[in-house]
């Protein structure tokens, strides 16, 4: 089953669970409707949700809204971890870690058509990179994303 479980926790570092970090999802673009400052971490996750408005119905504070699960093997997805990976996605290449990261990502974006592309593109093994990590009970191997990721480089 996807979760979200450790996508927050990269995120914004202080968000242990699933309702708390949709609830900063859905305050950080409240906020940002009502033009009131957000802080760095909050314009990140309010230009992420911009990108995404077929996400943005899951905006509201509406209890069935913040309860829904979304199965993969039903073809749903998940619009608050797919968020929470272009989010990690951006944090990561900021801080270059994985160490090496950002020259990938530079390699990478020579070949894509726009960042939303490139990061879908990193998003895949990103997924089976928490995938793995979430099945074995471990930490994400960050070898084996990174050499997932040399493999898209053309």
């Amino acid at each position: 089953m996807e979760t979200e479980k450790g996508i927050p926790v990269m995120v914004a570092g202080f968000i242990q669970d699933r309702d708390s970090s949709r609830r900063f999802f859905i305050e950080v673009w409240q906020k940002h409707q009502a033009g009131q400052y957000l802080q760095p971490l909050e314009e990140l996750i309010a230009g992420v949700i911009q990108e995404h408005p077929e996400y943005r119905k899951y905006m509201q504070e509406d209890e069935a809204l913040l309860d829904l699960d979304f199965a993969p093997e039903t073809g749903q997805i998940n619009p608050f971890l797919h968020m929470g990976m272009h989010i990690a996605i951006r944090e990561q290449v900021a801080s270059n870690r994985p160490a090496g990261i950002t020259d990938i990502y530079q390699q990478l974006a020579k070949s894509a058509t726009s960042v939303h592309d490139l990061e879908h593109r990193i998003m895949e093994c990103l997924g089976e990179a928490l995938w793995q990590a979430q099945r074995d009970n471990t930490l994400p191997d960050e070898a084996a994303y990174l050499e997932c990721l040399k493999k898209h480089i053309r």
